[in-house]
């Protein structure tokens, strides 16, 4: 039996490939390539070249790799951009996983895991919030991921199917072993700019906001390794292997960083400064969100071993610095 990947070839999923492959199992990716790369998908998976929102070929390789197993990853993620192309955060993400999800249940496959996101709190009353919080997005983005989790809640009352929807917060880092990282061109990510900046990749870098009612006015996140997150989901692919019912977990360290301490972060590993700008606040960021992750440790048995911002950054200037000028990947 097979798991599939959606967006395997691209940051997180490609972290994801690898650390199912180091688990023994087989791997097809799904990836359309317009953010990922061909290059990160390990020569052991089966790429498959396509779209999610394609019923037909979804259909093909479920039914031709025996898949047990969905891990969906593939979408759009820029907040920014989401208030700017509202329709088409909803196609891509919404419509798309909504063809996904119909294709799963058609092709017998009971166990989907799906990548979602902290942005469906919007901005929370209470911090760090839990995964009870009101969930009141405040961008397309969030909207969009939330309207799958409610699709994947009435799909798994419906029919013989169980997910777990696994709610973001800021992924960051690479690949311990240096086989995989963040190579998406124009990133918006924050420690990934950081880090191209401090390289002379960008000659600077903008601060979005500095008026925040915040300890030193800019956003705050939590940021959590990328190989801690991909280690989540795997807790949680067993959870559901071993007949674990549907859920939603936060997925963070419950400590939180501003924008500032990130910078300074990526200065302390660079081994000096680089030049930052203060710009106006970006449409749709909410000012400051950290996870309560308690109920993934404690139900899933979670145990993240990446905690510490220095390493997470330390990890991405490494990866950084394979990189290439002008090349898509290490």
């Amino acid at each position: 039996m097979t798991v599939l990947v959606t967006g395997g070839a691209g940051y997180i999923g490609s972290h994801m490939v690898l650390a199912l492959l180091d688990a023994g199992e087989r791997v097809v990716v799904l990836d359309n390539l317009s953010t990922g790369f061909r290059a990160a998908v390990p020569p052991a998976a089966t790429l498959v070249e396509g779209n999610v929102g394609d019923a037909a070929l979804v259909g093909r390789v479920i039914g031709e790799h025996g898949v047990r197993a969905i891990i969906h990853f593939a979408g759009s993620i820029v907040v920014p951009d989401s208030v700017a192309d509202p329709l088409g955060y909803y196609h891509n993400n919404t419509s798309n996983s909504r063809t996904l999800i119909e294709a799963a249940v058609k092709g017998g496959v009971k166990r989907f895991i799906f990548s979602s996101t902290a942005a469906v709190y919007g901005n929370p009353q209470e911090i760090p919030v839990k995964e009870d919080a009101p969930l009141k997005p405040v961008s397309p983005y969030g909207t969009s991921k939330l309207m799958t989790e409610w699709m994947l809640a009435d799909t798994a009352f419906a029919h013989d199917f169980n997910y777990v929807a696994l709610r973001y917060f800021n992924v960051a880092g690479a690949d311990p072993q240096g086989r995989t990282g963040q190579s998406t061109p124009r990133a918006t990510h924050l420690i990934k700019v950081a880090c191209e900046t401090a390289l002379g990749k960008r000659p600077s870098m903008d601060v979005f906001g500095t008026d925040y009612p915040t300890a030193d006015g800019t956003c705050v996140r939590d940021y959590i390794h990328v190989t801690d997150l991909v280690a989540a989901h795997m807790v949680a692919l067993r959870h559901l292997d071993g007949g674990g019912a549907s859920d939603v977990f936060n997925c963070g360290y419950s400590s939180g960083y501003s924008v500032f301490e990130v910078i300074d972060a990526v200065k302390r590993a660079s081994g000096g400064p680089f030049p930052v700008n203060l710009a106006p606040r970006r449409p749709g960021d909410a000012e400051a969100i950290v996870a309560d992750s308690s109920k993934i440790r404690s139900k899933l048995g979670w145990s993240p071993m990446l905690d510490n911002l220095d390493l997470i950054v330390t990890h991405a200037l490494a990866w950084e610095k394979s990189l290439k000028p002008g090349t898509k990947a290490g």
